[in-house]
């Protein structure tokens, strides 16, 4: 697998900084040997900080629709949560310009990260 080498390949525990394993050219993390789509590393600061900000809240909006059993509720929130990762380029069109596919949710094994 071509991936940092401070984690386990497998997508095992994270290291200390508590940060997730990344793939080489840094497009997805691994967790639990699956890759997830990472935030583009493009974004200003300040709008990656405000979208990951909206993104939480849209996510506790989540759980508690779920909790009230509402169901208009629970889809406003999870389209909160799209809307979130889309602007982070965690969904949506992916935010590399080489052509490469989008392996999101893949896992390693069965990806072009594979060894």
């Amino acid at each position: 697998m071509e991936a940092s080498d401070d984690n386990d390949a497998a997508g095992g525990a994270q290291p200390a900084s508590d940060q997730p394993e990344r793939t080489h050219d840094g497009r997805y993390i691994i967790v639990r040997g699956r890759l997830w789509r990472a935030t583009n590393p493009d974004l200003p600061e300040a709008e990656r900080k405000r979208w990951t900000h909206a993104l939480m809240d849209a996510r506790r909006a989540v759980k508690a629709a779920k909790s009230s059993g509402d169901p208009a509720e629970l889809k406003q929130a999870r389209a909160q949560v799209q809307e979130a990762k889309v602007a982070l380029g965690e969904r949506g069109p992916v935010w590399w310009t080489d052509g490469a596919p989008d392996e999101n949710r893949k896992l390693v094994k069965n990806s072009s990260y594979a060894d």
